[in-house]
Order: C-alpha cells, then sequence, then structure tokens
C-alpha cells in the first residue's frame, strides 16, 4: 500500500530519467482488468536549512484512449518550444549570473566614468 491508503498496481515496465534535482519515472502499471496505463511521476529534491531534505512529487496518469492526443500535443509543444527558443538552456541560474555579470560592467563603467575630471564650460 502507498502512504495515501491506495493498493499500487505492479510495475510491468519502467524506465527512469534523471534531470538535476528532479528524476521522472514512467511506469507501465495494469488496471484491475489486465489492461495497461502509464504513469509518468516527477520526483523534485528540495534541501531543507539544517541539510536535510525532502522530495516532492507530481504523478499524471495516462490510459491508452489518450495516448494518440496527448502524443500530437507533446510534440506539437515541443517543437514549438524548440523553435522558438532553440535547444540552449536558459535557467534561473544564468538569469542570476547574467544579471551579476551586467551589475559588475554597471560598476565597473561608474568608476571609471569617476575618474574622469569634471569640467565647467565656463573654465574654458
Amino acid at each position: 500500500m502507498s502512504d495515501n491508503g491506495t493498493i499500487e498496481k505492479e510495475e510491468i515496465f519502467s524506465k527512469v530519467l534523471r534531470a538535476g534535482r528532479r528524476t521522472y519515472f514512467f511506469d507501465v502499471r495494469a488496471t484491475k482488468a489486465n489492461d495497461y496505463y502509464l504513469t509518468i511521476t516527477e520526483s523534485k529534491k528540495f534541501t531543507n536549512e539544517d541539510g536535510s531534505f525532502h522530495y516532492k512529487k507530481h504523478k499524471i496518469y495516462l490510459y491508452k484512449e489518450d495516448f494518440a492526443g496527448f502524443n500530437e500535443i507533446l510534440q506539437e509543444m515541443t517543437d514549438y518550444i524548440l523553435e522558438e527558443k532553440g535547444e540552449e538552456v536558459i535557467s534561473e541560474r544564468h538569469q542570476k549570473n547574467f544579471k551579476k555579470e551586467y551589475d559588475e560592467e554597471k560598476t565597473a563603467e561608474t568608476a571609471s566614468a569617476a575618474n574622469f575630471t569634471d569640467i565647467s564650460f565656463d573654465d574654458i
């Protein structure tokens, strides 16, 4: 039994995709009628201030009657993202580094500008 009191079905076939702090589990399971369905679980690791950690999980149940529509829309969406933004990953971490570098450049420019002598046009 799982934590919420439901009986977990035996896994027929499984694959795991590890992606940094996230792990995706793809599991084929059987219904009571012995038909198959897919569960996709995202598990994300979070670290507490004391160094301990916990996981948050989100699960999608996908049944055969929905496969064609799901695949079609998933392919359309992933194609759209890659066409619009390319394969380069732009994460929050990259954004923070970019902002830090930008701020450092601006600080350097300001410091450089402060080295100029203040000239009054009345002096000319």
